[in-house]
């Protein structure tokens, strides 16, 4: 994936991203304050605003950069500032990189969760959104070959880890203070996580039809 269609993938993705808004906050609502739609919702358009106005010719590095600048500009929120930190985390995984393949998603994935998991002093099974950022980061390891495929494992993977934190209590942040009345609703963060990737998936699938309609009319 060259820079320039690493950007309008990014902008794809964020945009469906935003239809979840309602329900990242209903489940936020049962374990936390309520804001994770707002958060996701301000931060995603920031994000949009930010690359459609960034240079044509940035690298994957410098897009990653002003997508977590954007993102924690946008929020004063705890998570807004994981997030921009496993981003930055991310990026460095693609400094000197001009085309992205799975490989590089993949260890930018596991970067972030690495610093997300530091900075949030968090690990797997504290019901937090690395419980779907780590299978998911696994999943894109496992299936470099082809990029469909590692986004379908990806998929399927943060899926079943949403469904599992259902059974978890949580143990970070404000939905800790629930201790075990935590237990039997799934956690936001990995749900947003979760929502992002099949966006990606969502938001590829209308580019490929766009580019055959295209192919069509010019034929």
């Amino acid at each position: 994936m060259n820079p320039a269609q690493l950007n309008q993938a990014i902008r794809g993705s964020l945009a469906k991203v935003m239809d979840h808004a309602d329900e990242l906050r209903e489940l936020d609502q049962d374990l936390g304050d309520g804001d994770l739609g707002i958060t996701v919702s301000v931060g995603a358009q920031a994000v949009i605003d930010a690359l459609d106005g960034l240079d044509p010719q940035a690298q994957p590095v410098e897009i990653a950069r002003t997508c977590a600048k954007a993102f924690a500009n946008a929020n004063p929120s705890t998570l807004a500032a994981l997030v921009a930190g496993g981003l930055l985390a991310g990026s460095r995984e693609w400094d000197g990189k001009s085309d992205i393949t799975v490989a590089d998603a993949a260890a930018f994935t596991k970067a972030g969760g690495e610093s997300i998991a530091a900075r949030g002093k968090a690990q797997l099974g504290d019901k937090t959104i690395l419980d779907a950022i780590v299978p998911a980061a696994d999943a894109l390891a496992a299936n470099t070959g082809d990029a469909h495929a590692a986004l379908a494992a990806a998929i399927a993977a943060a899926d079943k880890a949403v469904a599992d934190t259902k059974e978890l209590q949580s143990r970070r942040g404000r939905a800790s203070w629930l201790q075990e009345r935590s237990i039997g609703f799934q956690d936001p963060g990995a749900t947003a996580f979760l929502r992002f990737l099949q966006s990606w998936a969502a938001a590829n699938d209308d580019a490929m039809a766009d580019d055959k309609a295209a192919a069509g009319d010019a034929s």
